[in-house]
């Protein structure tokens, strides 16, 4: 079990909460975690860069200018690349930029990730502060009184919609429901703010074979 401080709204620490053993691995393997933040990220490009090649361009294939007696550089169809409107040599086109990973890894490389923010000391759960409309305000405060240092993820649970509306505007800090985060999230935060529901919610996934 790891066990990681709660706090209430007023930054004061209220309390322990320990999370599930599955949920963090101290080990970190860097090669793994790299590959897993790498295919995030690339799975977040769109690939649709494109441009057409000299076969593709409109325009004639026929001989610009005899081949002999003018002096200039013999020269055959005006769609080359060299010319003006001339098509593009390897031009880039639409493809994906998908990488495979497979679900224990995935799982993993979360596991690890967490692990790392958990032994750092950087976690923390928001206990007893419920958010009925959104006040980015109160979430600055928050944050400032409980002494909190960015980068920071603040993760919420699917049906906290106000409290991640008033976390998701603060500068140096990502807010988003616990199902949505990625890998690559937690490794970009220096700290981890979970709600109640939060926590519930990854440790309801251990149930289900997943992380969330």
């Amino acid at each position: 079990m790891a066990s990681i401080d709660k706090i209430d709204e007023k930054g004061a620490v209220v309390g322990k909460r320990e999370l599930a053993a599955a949920l963090v691995q101290d080990d970190v393997n860097m090669g793994l975690l790299h590959y897993v933040v790498r295919a995030e990220l690339a799975g977040h490009r769109q690939g649709t860069a494109s441009a057409k090649t000299r076969g593709e361009v409109a325009g004639t294939t026929a001989k610009q200018w005899r081949q002999k007696g003018t002096g200039r550089a013999r020269v055959g169809s005006g769609k080359v690349s060299h010319f003006t409107g001339g098509g593009v040599a390897f031009p880039p086109i639409p493809r994906s930029f998908k990488m495979k990973v497979n679900k224990k890894v995935k799982v993993q490389a979360f596991r690890m990730a967490l692990g790392d923010l958990v032994t750092g000391g950087t976690v923390r759960v928001l206990a007893g502060a419920e958010f009925t409309e959104p006040s980015s305000k109160r979430a600055a405060e928050i944050i400032s009184k409980a002494g909190i240092k960015k980068p920071l993820l603040v993760l919420v649970g699917p049906e906290e919609i106000s409290a991640l509306k008033s976390f998701r505007n603060l500068a140096d800090t990502r807010a988003l429901s616990v199902g949505e985060a990625e890998v690559q999230d937690y490794v970009w935060a220096g700290s981890l703010l979970l709600t109640e529901a939060a926590v519930s919610f990854l440790e309801g996934g251990l149930k289900q074979g997943g992380e969330s």
